[in-house]
């Protein structure tokens, strides 16, 4: 009689850890090729509904899916155009931001030390040599550049084949994934299959469209107020707005500094920072609610620690990765019935607060024998 082989708890967890360590490893060595094959999928999956479009007009399937690439083409080279153009004004004119940013660290760091009695040479020299490197770092990082646009270069063009291939041969994937488990559980893959592509495709396209509508108030705002390169920094604004919490704060520090070092009025800032507090404010309550709207919810913590993780294993791309990724993870938790409490640990529904009633002593009655 075949008996259950049951594991003590330290041995399941150190399986567990050990499993963990390597997989996470497997991703870090192999990032040359997951993170591409990662990008692909997010595309495909938005691009779907897109190629279904043009299938339901009667054109044929692979004519969709190359009309559908060439349109997405079509527009991120646009928005690339644009942001290479107005990154060469930037990169012009950073030897004078640099210069200007540090007269006014010198005449705070001068007026500070007058109130507090420092002696300001150490830090002005400091200053200086922090200086000379910002000025000569494209001249140190020259090769390093040079790598990983060639990099990046060859992601674009294997991007394009990736995507399309994943969406030529979506039939035979599902066909694959749906041979993958007994019959007896047919039904509850295909839910999950079809769920998690529906959400994934409105919590995506959500994203997209907050990012254009994001982009669009930040440049509005810092056209308003006069800061120079609006469109570059409204439109890197609403990229990092994608990083929960760590990238809003990057967000709004870049067009303070560039406000702080281009105009003459000190409150320039200031008038920054309130509008990008307006702007994170709409986009909390009508714009995630009502254009992301989706189901997927994903707690602070686990999201703040996402991100460091992916930047960890994947550097900038694992950082806007991690947030589709931990949604993708947690539509399986929660569809699969063992895995429904991680689901719950990564979502963000609180449960009732349990109340413990204060503990009260009772004396006891001295009973004499």
């Amino acid at each position: 009689m075949d008996q259950e082989l049951k594991l003590p708890f330290y041995a399941k967890t150190s399986i567990f850890l050990i499993g963990l360590i390597a997989f996470v490893a497997i991703l870090y060595i192999a990032q040359g090729i997951i993170v591409p094959l990662v990008f692909a999928i997010i595309f495909a999956i938005v691009l779907h509904p897109v190629v279904n479009f043009f299938v339901r007009l009667r054109v044929n399937r692979i004519l969709s899916i190359v009309i559908a690439l060439l349109l997405t083409t079509i527009i991120l080279a646009a928005l690339v155009a644009l942001l290479f153009t107005q990154a060469s004004r930037f990169t012009d004119s950073w030897p004078l931001l640099v210069d200007k940013f540090t007269d006014i660290l010198n005449q705070t760091i001068s007026l500070a030390a007058g109130y507090l009695e420092i002696d300001p040479t150490k830090i002005h020299e400091w200053i200086t040599k922090s200086v000379s490197e910002l000025l000569n770092f494209n001249n140190a990082s020259i090769g390093k550049t040079l790598v990983t646009v060639g990099n990046g270069v060859m992601i674009m063009f294997l991007l394009p084949l990736y995507i399309f291939l994943m969406l030529y041969y979506q039939p035979l994937i599902l066909e694959v994934i749906r041979r993958l488990f007994s019959d007896s559980n047919q039904s509850q893959v295909k839910e999950i299959v079809s769920q998690t592509k529906s959400t994934i495709q409105r919590y995506l396209t959500g994203l997209i469209i907050e990012a254009v509508i994001i982009a669009g108030m930040d440049i509005a705002v810092l056209l308003a107020l006069g800061v120079d390169y609006a469109i570059l920094l409204g439109v890197i604004g609403a990229l990092l707005n994608v990083i929960p919490y760590i990238g809003g704060l990057v967000a709004v520090a870049l067009p303070m500094m560039v406000a702080l070092a281009t105009n003459s009025s000190a409150w320039s800032p200031l008038y920054v920072l309130v509008g990008y507090y307006i702007i994170q404010l709409i986009d909390n309550n009508y714009i995630v609610p009502y254009i992301v709207a989706s189901k997927v919810k994903i707690n602070a913590l686990f999201s703040i620690i996402v991100v460091f993780v992916g930047n960890a294993i994947w550097g900038i791309s694992g950082m806007f990765l991690s947030i589709p990724l931990l949604a993708i993870v947690k539509l399986i938790f929660d569809h699969i019935e063992s895995l429904k409490p991680w689901g719950l640990l990564l979502g963000d529904t609180m449960p009732p607060i349990l109340r413990i009633k204060p503990f009260r002593l009772r004396r006891l009655k001295h009973n004499p024998k």
